[in-house]
């Protein structure tokens, strides 16, 4: 299996550092798998714009949507 390196934080702008911190706080998403996709800032704050609009707003409850996220990620058996 392929490791891709955690970025910098050093190395990185402060949105994205600011992406990776919200993440360590809230647990969601994985701060790992945020400072992966921080190898390319572009896709990490594509995803961050898409995470707030799906994830965190929308009409089913955010409880939901993370039980249903973990329980997706532990069919697959997903590490992050």
């Amino acid at each position: 299996m392929a490791n891709i390196a955690y970025v910098d934080l050093d190395a990185v702008d402060d949105d994205i550092r600011e992406f990776i911190e919200v993440a360590r706080r809230t647990g969601t998403p994985r701060p790992e798998i945020q400072a992966v996709r921080a190898q390319q800032p572009d896709v990490l704050r594509a995803f961050v714009a898409s995470w707030k609009v799906l994830f965190k707003g929308g009409i089913v409850d955010f409880h939901l949507k993370e039980l249903l996220r973990m329980r997706v990620a532990t069919s697959l058996e997903c590490n992050y």
